[in-house]
């Protein structure tokens, strides 16, 4: 039995179809700054802050600043 990081689960990693060049390690980095982000903010459960997000396109935006 393995054990499964949060970012298997909550983004999907193993369903991922981008296995060549530079991606994998580029969509890590994105994961990675997008969890950062969230701590940075006060979140302590990545999953749920992903779906407040999700539910509104400006958030997203309001959390980077850009709006």
């Amino acid at each position: 039995m393995s054990l499964r990081c949060h970012c298997d689960v909550t983004y999907a990693e193993d369903l991922s179809q981008i296995r060549t060049g530079a991606g994998p390690q580029v969509m890590a980095s994105l994961r990675n700054l997008v969890i950062s982000l969230h701590r940075l903010t006060g979140a302590t459960n990545i999953a749920r802050a992903l779906r407040h997000h999700a539910r509104d396109a400006r958030r997203p935006l309001d959390l980077l600043k850009i709006i």
